[in-house]
């Protein structure tokens, strides 16, 4: 009986790799634009990291962590998401004193033991962004312009929605507020609803039965009980995506499913997922790096995308975003003597930057014309007894099936310097 991956997790065939590149090699070149540097942070981290973080009343923390005990006995968890592990690194390593404002971005992994369904899956991946040391609005509304930028820029259709979910001076009054609106509802909401309103009120309105979904139609709006410091802040926000020309609508019962959000939240949402209908998420998170021992007052803001969400609607959105790379040459050597000859040459060519494949075992032309065609060869070098006997060998455009004749005499260096300057003109 033969092995397959666990459940929830999935094989990036070759075939796949390509578009993940792309998306990954877009998203970089935007994110250095707007002067972000990338940070590489573990996999595995210490539990109460996730728990002092994420919130330990949270769905991630209290069903969906992979967390064990190691061989000393404590608790780890494999990353469920980026934030904490970035703010850990953050604050480890003192990268506070270094820049008055740090914009950081990691790409990579994480783990949930969620019910595995399309753009979902127990390990995914995610680019995680986030920006800390500076409060200002103008900075909320150029971080979700930027996560707009990236999808506009890969050719996909979203929509914005935006919400404030207030600050710790103005959010009891609104948990009140929902905590007295849900208490004549308990008899018409699901368990975790019932239990959420004791130990996370908020949490409730982020839930998937559409039946509480309908229960929460009047519930109040946390917009309505911002303080003036948070309404203001949020007034800016919007004002500044305005200028910005990035279109939103405002969500009033958007809050996310982290606990550790602050004032503004959005996400960026498709309607061709089904369910999983968020491709990228996030907020502000001011009081998060002091939470994990670090500074007083150092404010943050940060977004996560999920990168399998993003490959599912490029494939159906926009099928020719990343065009298939092509193999610049093929070598056809035929027989032992051509084989040989042409081993170096190969080398030296892929040291010289191109892309080149080769037949190792020496099989017939036919046979090796199909593998030039399978990788997609812009070109062919044909070089067999009748070629090495006229001291040439033939250079075949795969396109236009144009051929000429290269000298092979010489060192192997004079025959590549030849071949890439050919390539190199026939490309422009």
């Amino acid at each position: 009986m033969t092995i397959q991956a666990l459940k929830g997790f999935k094989d990036i065939l070759p075939e796949e790799v390509g578009l993940w590149q792309h998306i990954e090699a877009s998203a970089r070149d935007i994110l250095h634009r707007f002067g972000f540097a990338e940070i590489r942070v573990p996999i595995l981290e210490k539990t109460e990291l996730f728990a002092r973080s994420i919130g330990e009343a949270t769905d991630i923390v209290e069903k969906e962590m992979y967390s064990f005990a190691d061989r000393n006995g404590d608790s780890v968890t494999m990353r469920p998401e980026g934030t904490a592990s970035v703010l850990r690194a953050f604050i480890e390593h003192g990268l506070q004193t270094r820049l008055p404002v740090q914009r950081l971005y990691t790409i990579g992994p994480m783990f949930r033991h969620e019910r595995p369904q399309k753009g979902r899956l127990r390990q995914f991946h995610q680019l995680s962004v986030e920006v800390l040391g500076l409060d200002h609005p103008r900075l909320d509304a150029e971080l979700i312009a930027m996560a707009w930028l990236i999808l506009e820029e890969l050719g996909l259709t979203t929509s914005l929605q935006i919400n404030s979910l207030g600050c710790p001076a103005c959010r009891p009054a609104y948990k009140e507020a929902l905590v007295n609106f849900l208490a004549a509802r308990q008899d018409l909401i699901c368990e975790d609803c019932r239990r959420r309103t004791v130990s996370n009120p908020l949490r409730v309105l982020d839930c998937k039965s559409s039946h509480c979904q309908e229960q929460y139609v009047d519930a109040p709006a946390i917009l309505d009980h911002l303080c003036l410091g948070c309404a203001d802040h949020f007034a800016q926000t919007r004002a500044s995506l305005e200028l910005l020309a990035v279109p939103y609508a405002v969500n009033p019962f958007m809050v996310r499913g982290l606990d550790y959000y602050t004032r503004t939240t959005f996400e960026l949402l498709t309607d061709t997922l089904g369910a999983q209908s968020a491709v990228g998420a996030g907020g502000r998170y001011d009081g998060l790096v002091a939470q994990l021992g670090g500074a007083k007052g150092m404010p943050g803001i940060g977004f996560a995308m999920g990168l399998e969400r993003l490959v599912l609607l490029l494939g159906q959105q926009n099928a020719d975003a990343c065009p298939e790379t092509a193999t610049d040459l093929f070598v056809a050597a035929l027989g032992e003597e051509a084989t040989v000859k042409a081993f170096p040459l190969v080398h030296l060519l892929r040291r010289k930057g191109l892309q080149v494949a080769m037949d190792l075992e020496g099989k017939s032309l036919k046979s090796q014309m199909k593998q030039a065609d399978r990788a997609k060869a812009r070109f062919a070098l044909i070089l067999g007894e009748e070629e090495l006997a006229k001291g040439e060998a033939v250079l075949r455009d795969m396109t236009s099936k144009e051929q000429q004749a290269l000298p092979l005499a010489g060192e192997p260096e004079a025959l590549c310097a030849v071949l890439v300057t050919a390539i190199a003109s026939t490309a422009q």
